[in-house]
């Protein structure tokens, strides 16, 4: 039986750490820029190369602002409402990957009005670009041993050191290669044959939240929300469904709209 039992600091200087967590979100952006460019080369990121570090920039910042928010006041508002001081104290953990989403989709439509494209073109170009980071952030979660799965009696069950000791499905593992790694490489794939601008919005959207919806099964739920519905769902499958319809309905609104047809693209 594997123990997860990592450091979380990769390397101490003095009162300075650099945190295996950081390190990884890091590698993801990294690489999403390196796409980027590629995108822009292939004209379907048409604001350019020289405009890719800006465009990272946002995201950055809209990533955090919108991951933390929704993380408070969605999933732990009961703790935050009495500790007000600490709601932007991102470096105490606790971030939404749907508040990262939404945050980011917001620092597109920023992006798209300074430089005066479609959002829906930059918000193409950021997830297939970026699906990839998914997997490197929860590589994140899997050496923090946070976010673990449910207990398991399986073969696969590891056992974490803040989980208590039953053995537990690496879910942060399921995550990252059907969220990340499948869903990036599907979108990848799609890249030059899609006709408008949105569609591989509308695939990213509603495809992450099918595989986080089968995953959430595995995952342990939050202790501080647990189930709803009677025990049907948990809060992460209640907006992966809302996700869903988002992704659905991009779709459908804009996949026949010729002012967003795509140039064609050379193979």
């Amino acid at each position: 039986m594997i123990t997860v039992d990592f450091d979380p600091v990769l390397l101490s200087l003095g009162p300075l750490q650099v945190r295996w967590y950081g390190l990884m979100y890091m590698v993801g952006f990294f690489v999403g820029g390196q796409l980027l460019n590629k995108l822009a080369s292939e004209n379907i990121f048409s604001p350019g190369k020289k405009r890719v570090d800006s465009l990272v920039m946002h995201l950055i910042i809209g990533m955090l602002i919108g991951a933390r928010l929704a993380y408070v006041f969605i999933y732990n508002w009961g703790y935050y409402q009495n500790h007000l001081g600490e709601i932007f104290a991102v470096w105490q953990g606790g971030l939404s990957f749907h508040g990262a989403i939404t945050g980011m989709a917001v620092a597109c439509i920023i992006f798209s009005k300074k430089h005066k494209v479609s959002p829906l073109e930059v918000t193409d170009a950021c997830v297939v670009a970026g699906a990839q980071g998914i997997f490197f952030g929860r590589m994140g979660n899997f050496i923090n041993g946070e976010l673990f799965g449910r207990v398991t009696n399986s073969s696969v069950g590891m056992i974490f050191k803040n989980g208590g000791p039953m053995p537990r499905h690496a879910s942060q593992l399921y995550e990252g290669i059907s969220e990340g790694l499948i869903l990036w490489f599907i979108l990848w794939m799609l890249r030059k044959k899609v006709s408008h601008y949105g569609v591989l919005t509308a695939i990213f959207l509603s495809g992450y939240g099918v595989f986080r919806f089968i995953v959430e099964y595995f995952r342990e739920p939050d202790t501080q929300l647990g189930y709803y519905f009677g025990g049907a769902l948990t809060m992460g499958q209640i907006l992966c469904l809302v996700q869903i319809v988002a992704g659905l309905t991009v779709m459908f609104l804009f996949r026949s709209k010729e002012s967003l047809q795509r140039k064609a693209v050379a193979a």
